[in-house]
């Protein structure tokens, strides 16, 4: 087998000069976040939070600002963001579909839904259209297991979800703005 290799090291960061840890974002994570914790880099998880709160996504800069305002080190940031799954370290679409893998999901098939989405979209699952409208994704229970397959499109709730009724509640939202928290 051979090794892939990526050129890590020398990855370049797209920056701008306007840093995404604001002043006003360092003042309150001094004030407010830091106290609650012994150590600097149990502030970790709230300045991520607080940098998807205003942009609806973490770029690479935000996370080398709040690995230098943390003391930690860039990579750890990154492995810390990628882990859990609620972070977006790629822009998404304007509308999000979430089909439900679940169990009860999986057992009344929520590929069919999951499908329909892609062929519709023309995406694949954690992939945004082109235009920044959809993003899709799949994610576990949504707690609607009782009207399996369940998808949700932004909050509204799909239930017993069908390859129509996914692509009903699709062209709903596409004829609806809607601005998930943050902003571009």
């Amino acid at each position: 087998m051979a090794w892939i290799t990526k050129n890590s090291a020398g990855m370049k960061v797209e920056r701008r000069s306007e840093p995404y840890l604001t002043p006003a974002m360092r003042d309150e994570l001094t004030r407010t976040v830091l106290p609650r914790y012994e150590q600097k880099q149990g502030a970790l998880l709230p300045a991520l939070h607080m940098i998807q709160h205003e942009y609806a996504w973490i770029p690479s800069q935000a996370m080398q600002e709040i690995a230098e305002f943390l003391g930690l080190k860039a990579a750890d940031v990154l492995d810390a963001a990628s882990f859990y799954e609620e972070y977006w370290l790629t822009p998404r679409g304007e509308h999000i579909i979430s089909v439900c893998r679940s169990i009860a999901c999986e057992f009344c098939d929520h590929k069919a839904v999951t499908e329909a989405c892609k062929a519709k979209l023309g995406i694949e699952v954690g992939e945004t259209t082109d235009d920044g409208t959809f993003t899709l994704i799949e994610i576990e229970c949504l707690g609607s297991c009782g009207t399996a397959p369940a998808a949700l499109v932004n909050e509204k709730l799909v239930e017993n979800a069908t390859a129509e009724t996914i692509s009903r509640a699709i062209d709903e939202a596409r004829a609806t703005p809607h601005h998930h928290n943050g902003r571009h």
